[in-house]
């Protein structure tokens, strides 16, 4: 993972995901952020390969993004207030 600092505290990252490598143009305060996410992504993809080895690679990716999303959507859901009756 190398990176190369431009103006503005703007910097280039390169992560691999699924074991491909993708550049981004991050904020230099991300790139710790970024490189954790990453490593989730990749553990999250090597937990599906293991559990379901008849998945594609496609399959597992597809799949720890959803479940990335559901955890997203759950972190940032207000508590739903309760009625009493």
């Amino acid at each position: 993972m190398t990176y190369e600092v431009q103006s503005n505290h703007i910097i280039q990252v390169t992560v691999l995901i699924a074991g491909r490598p993708y550049l981004l143009n991050i904020n230099a305060a991300d790139e710790a952020l970024i490189h954790r996410l990453a490593r989730e992504i990749n553990e999250k993809i090597a937990a599906f390969q293991t559990s379901q080895p008849s998945r594609d690679l496609q399959d597992c990716l597809a799949l720890a993004m959803l479940t990335c999303a559901v955890e997203l959507h759950r972190a940032t859901q207000r508590p739903q207030p309760t009625s009493a009756v």
